[in-house]
């Protein structure tokens, strides 16, 4: 084990596996209502593959671990998500229920303008469970990462979802992102999300949570006091930064300017950061600079996911002294190097 209680790196053990539901994703082709949009670019889209994908590009071992249709959806998902560079050895198919897709506008996910239709019901993801996946080669990397929105997709996966965070003696770091999605809760009999996203993430060792959706509490510090068990609880707190806690250690790192392109997959690309950071075992202050790093690199392409800046490109910046961090401005374009030198990075 390392010093952040990771398991030392081994040859059969890659460094991330994530579980979860990957979809087809739909860009629309210019801006308007989707009832306007007349054309849509495929993509794909999934909290927990989006952060293998950016993890394989930072040059980490990864391993998405998901259930797609036997159909034409699922073996884009399969290929495009190998084409990252990520295993999907345990990937399995499921003759009877289709690959999720869903269609979106091009504003901000966050504002009343933004529309999204998801087609995921009865998905062949909805079926994970316990007995549907492979809890080997779930449970073979230094960390497991997880996201509440597989909680949401059915009562098999909330049961396989409880098995995973289960503290057990042996099993891997776990990492969580709550991401809540109250429509995903929504419907007769279904569970109170707030309450078992709150109960999922005190098993975690790592938990990611933003403060617009960390059950209604007021401020980082009340956000930790119900969180006692995590070893790292990270607070995202938007264009202001983040705050970590390890222990009764509080660190707070501002987020630097980003000229916002698409405001998808910041989140993702955020806990990618401060995952890769974690395994190569940097400063705590560096882990949420390089949280930010990725998220930026995310805001700043129209789709979920982006390529990161180089780890020499990313390492420098993080290095920067406080006035220096206080300065970036990070625009399209800004993770290409020339000759060394940053691209679209504005220090005025």
């Amino acid at each position: 084990m390392t010093a952040d209680g990771l398991p030392a790196p081994a040859p059969d053990v890659v460094d991330v596996v994530t579980l979860g539901e990957s979809m087809v994703t739909f860009l629309p082709s210019r801006p308007g209502r989707l009832a306007d949009v007349p054309s849509f670019d495929r993509a794909i889209g999934g909290a927990e593959s989006n952060v293998a994908c950016a993890l394989a590009a930072a040059g980490h071992r990864t391993r998405w671990v998901g259930r797609v249709g036997a159909d034409g959806f699922g073996d884009h998902l399969v290929e495009a998500i190998a084409a990252h560079g990520v295993d999907v050895s345990a990937v399995r198919r499921d003759p009877a229920r289709p690959t999720g897709v869903y269609f979106r506008t091009a504003g901000d996910r966050a504002t009343d303008a933004h529309e999204v239709a998801y087609y995921r019901a009865g998905s062949a993801a909805s079926a994970m469970a316990v007995d549907t996946v492979d809890l080997a080669a779930v449970r073979a990397g230094r960390v497991l990462h997880l996201s509440g929105i597989t909680a949401a997709l059915s009562a098999g996966c909330l049961h396989l979802m409880r098995e995973l965070t289960a503290r057990r003696p042996g099993r891997p770091l776990v990492s969580f992102d709550v991401n809540h999605r109250p429509g995903l809760w929504r419907g007769p009999g279904r569970a109170d999300g707030s309450r078992v996203l709150l109960e999922l993430a005190r098993g975690a060792d790592i938990v990611f949570v933003g403060e617009d959706e960390a059950w209604g509490l007021d401020g980082a510090e009340a956000v930790r006091a119900a969180l006692p068990e995590p070893e790292w609880v990270v607070v995202k707190q938007g264009g202001a930064g983040a705050t970590v806690f390890h222990g009764r250690e509080a660190t707070f790192v501002p987020a630097p300017r980003v000229d916002v392109v698409a405001a998808v997959g910041a989140g993702d690309a955020f806990a990618a950061g401060f995952l890769s950071a974690t395994l190569r075992g940097l400063p705590v202050r560096d882990r949420l600079r390089h949280g930010h790093l990725m998220a930026a690199a995310a805001l700043t392409v129209p789709g979920d996911l982006a390529p990161p800046p180089a780890r020499d490109h990313a390492d420098r910046l993080a290095a920067l002294d406080d006035a220096a961090w206080g300065r970036l401005r990070l625009g399209p374009g800004w993770t290409r190097t020339t000759n060394g030198a940053e691209r679209e990075v504005r220090t005025p």
